[in-house]
């Protein structure tokens, strides 16, 4: 009798998963009207185009947008967003200071692979493995909440 019991509780629980005759689930709404929308990161390891490279010394300012994302202010030339590959930035604010390596060749940024960034929290640095590198248009930099603006 158990048997029978769990048998029908297991072809119920099954048949709530089955298609309807409505047809498949309708499509997740989409961003609500005048929503900014930021594009998918690029793949993982994909360079910035020519004119988009930069000078790691010219960093001025950071904020981290959460764990796996800095947003990086070039000179006031352009806004960088940078993706981590893991958690490195979890816990991180955008007061901690960035500690940047010049990794050996030239200290410009084009690539990934060109940054060596970690982060200092409390005496203790969290070194930060990097995915991939934007630069944000200035529409997307407007589209940043305020606090999120490096």
């Amino acid at each position: 009798m158990k048997l029978a019991l769990v048998l029908a509780t297991a072809a119920a629980a099954l048949g709530a998963c089955a298609p309807t005759a409505y047809g498949p689930p309708p499509p997740p709404p989409g961003p609500p009207p005048g929503a900014a929308v930021m594009p998918a990161p690029p793949p993982p390891g994909a360079a910035l185009a020519p004119g988009d490279c930069f000078r790691t010394s010219d960093i001025r300012n950071h904020t981290v947008g959460d764990e796996r994302t800095l947003y990086v202010d070039v000179r006031g030339r352009g806004v960088y967003r940078i993706g981590m590959s893991g958690a490195c930035l979890a816990g991180a604010i955008s007061s901690d200071p960035l500690i940047m390596r010049q990794p050996p060749g030239s200290p410009i940024a084009c690539r990934p692979i060109d940054l060596d960034i970690g982060i200092g929290r409390s005496g203790f640095e969290s070194r930060c493995i990097v995915e991939s590198i934007v630069r944000l248009t200035p529409p997307e930099v407007e589209a940043l909440p305020p606090r999120l603006r490096p």
